[in-house]
């Protein structure tokens, strides 16, 4: 690594201190900020390499410039996931949680979580659907129009809904099931205001818990909504 790499790269981790103490503000159910600072990182030395790689005069000042940009820019990314993370936590009454065995928890019928690259929303079947229907109950109706609102603020985010369901029943059935779920669920999420929404069925692939006991199955049963900042976020929901 060149001498004038490694300023520059230096001078990217006082653009993320300085971004960071920018992060401080407006947040309070969950002020950990660790989205801001994972996008102030990979952006900053991703901007730094490029400006020092790139063909021409000053590659130190490049470096530096990519590196200032590519922080900020990625830094903006993680703190629209931290905001659109708290604010949909707060619509929904409830906070942003991390706990690995959050959705193991079958007294919490809605969890919302955050990673790197996405939100994510874990809404329980029992509180969506009555038994085989894949139109939304009222009080889950109510919920979806509590998050599209809040939506209506990122129209740049990218909503994919994921619906699966326990083994009960041929993998075909539960496939149509979770379809047609996942697709009643984007819809009611576009009509609520959202853009960019995609479903997807995913039958009983992904179990969070084995399906042997009727408690598990029930944990099974379930919609995930993921909000994603960009289309290179977008992972397979029935392949994790």
């Amino acid at each position: 690594m060149t001498k004038k790499l490694k300023t520059s790269l230096l001078a990217s981790g006082v653009t993320i201190a300085l971004l960071g103490g920018c992060a401080q503000q407006g947040l309070v159910a969950d002020d950990s900020y660790n989205r801001t600072k994972t996008g102030a990182v990979a952006g900053a030395i991703g901007g730094a390499i490029i400006g020092a790689t790139t063909k021409g005069h000053n590659k130190g000042q490049r470096a530096l410039i990519g590196a200032l940009i590519g922080g900020a820019v990625g830094a903006g990314i993680g703190y629209s996931l931290d905001q659109q993370a708290n604010a949909v936590a707060r619509a929904l009454g409830t906070g942003v949680s991390n706990d690995p065995l959050a959705e193991l928890d079958p007294n919490r019928e809605i969890i919302v979580t955050k990673t790197d690259s996405y939100v994510k929303i874990t809404f329980r079947d029992s509180m969506m659907f009555a038994v085989n229907s894949a139109t939304p109950r009222s009080s889950a109706q109510s919920k979806i129009n509590k998050v599209g609102t809040v939506l209506q603020q990122y129209p740049q985010t990218i909503v994919q809904v994921a619906g699966f369901t326990d083994n009960t029943g041929s993998y075909s059935y539960n496939q149509s099931l979770s379809e047609r779920r996942a697709n009643s669920v984007a819809r009611a999420f576009e009509n609520a205001g959202a853009s960019m929404v995609s479903a997807i069925g995913c039958s009983y692939n992904a179990p969070i818990a084995p399906n042997t006991t009727a408690s598990n199955k029930s944990l099974n049963r379930r919609v995930e909504v993921y909000l994603y900042p960009n289309e290179n976020a977008q992972i397979n929901p029935c392949q994790q």
